[in-house]
């Protein structure tokens, strides 16, 4: 009897041992398994972020390629994509990896109400960002890519990408604002006191701005226009921008202007209404010349000039105007036309030599300054001067 109740305890503890140990074991396989979950997890976003990336490079050297075989217009439009698309892409892939974190986030056991609400904040404005930063690089390029074929875009482009990029950033903070759950009424509200403390701080700035928006509505001055300044300084209008022009001078350094000293002073734009202007060149002959053989003369070598010099209007009629007679020399103006103010220097050199050359073979003189003294008149007026002289003496 008591053998049969010891044999029944051993089985009963034998049993438990083994029940117990099958739970050990389907612990650690419970373990074992989980483990394995996380790291298929952790491999397969790894192995997405780098298909993605893959994606990317091959749109990209598709892109490429396209704005190389492309001949129309639409090569232009590749090319603008491209460099527009380098980080947008980038910040899509990185919310994709986001959006299958949030997917595997249970595997790790942090699927808890707080993560996933960061998680939705973080997915939400990088998708904000990414679709705010492709639309101003677009922009941005686009106004860089077309400037030269508009001169609206070439005399707006900087003033205008500037602008555009500030509102672009407004509107991208403050729909992130609202995606996080913060009300952006109060702060739309507190933007319309604090804009005139800003305005009254921000004063000359504003002011340059708004004289720069002048500028380029009111045209009197175009990006690669010749002008003088107020101050006497010439150059080439290299930029317009939202604070200031910048002007190229001759001796090719850069003279920065703000744009309300320059919208409130007296310029002249050498290219409005065109770039063609009239050269007058000055020229004395000798009182004995044969004006008429001059006028010819020199009609002729004026035609001659501008027909073969490269800035010279080959359509334009010159003309030959006489209007001074000097101490030593009749003066007389000879009218040119050049292509542009800058090209005046080369084609009135041009003329100047061909005019002398030939002057020297017709026999017409360019006489030197000359100062004649008249002896005769002036020994009379001694004499005269001697002889009131002596008849106040003999009044006296």
């Amino acid at each position: 009897m008591l053998g049969k109740s010891q044999a029944s305890a051993f089985k009963a503890a034998r049993v438990y041992n083994g029940l117990k140990h099958e739970e050990e074991y389907s612990y650690v396989d419970i373990s074992a398994g989980l483990d394995q979950k996380q790291l298929v997890a952790v491999g397969g976003l790894l192995l997405a972020v780098v298909v993605l990336f893959l994606i990317k490079r091959l749109v990209l050297v598709r892109l490429k390629e396209k704005a190389r075989s492309e001949t129309s217009s639409m090569s232009g439009m590749y090319r603008v994509l491209v460099l527009s698309l380098n980080a947008p892409l980038s910040l899509t892939i990185w919310v994709i990896f986001l959006l299958l974190v949030k997917s595997v986030v249970s595997v790790f056991q942090l699927d808890d109400e707080r993560t996933l609400t960061i998680l939705n904040v973080v997915i939400e404005s990088s998708i904000i960002i990414t679709l705010f930063l492709f639309l101003e690089r677009f922009s941005t390029y686009s106004l860089r890519r077309y400037k030269d074929q508009s001169s609206l875009v070439k005399n707006t482009s900087a003033i205008a990408g500037g602008a555009l990029r500030a509102l672009l950033a407004v509107l991208a903070i403050l729909i992130i604002l609202s995606a996080m759950g913060i009300s952006i009424t109060p702060i739309v509200a507190s933007l319309g006191i604090t804009s005139l403390a800003v305005a009254l701080a921000l004063q000359p700035t504003l002011e340059n701005f708004f004289s720069g928006i002048q500028l380029v509505m009111d045209k009197p001055i175009r990006i690669g226009d010749f002008i003088e300044l107020d101050s006497k300084e010439q150059g080439f209008v290299e930029k317009i921008g939202w604070r200031s022009t910048w002007v190229r001078m001759l001796p090719n350094n850069i003279v920065i202007v703000p744009n309300s000293k320059l919208s409130n002073s007296k310029l002249i734009n050498y290219y409005y209404p065109e770039r063609e202007l009239s050269v007058p060149v000055e020229v004395g002959v000798h009182y004995s010349s044969d004006l008429e053989h001059v006028e010819k003369v020199c009609l002729e070598v004026a035609k001659h000039t501008l027909r073969t010099h490269e800035y010279g209007v080959d359509t334009y009629e010159p003309f030959v105007l006489f209007h001074t007679f000097d101490s030593s020399s009749i003066n007389l103006t000879v009218m040119l036309r050049t292509r542009e103010y800058f090209n005046r220097f080369f084609i009135k050199s041009a003329f100047i030599k061909l005019l002398k050359k030939r002057f020297d073979e017709e026999g017409i003189v360019i006489p030197f300054p000359i100062a004649a003294i008249n002896f005769q008149q002036e020994q009379h007026q001694e004499q005269h001067q001697e002889q009131q002289q002596e008849q106040q003496h003999e009044q006296k």
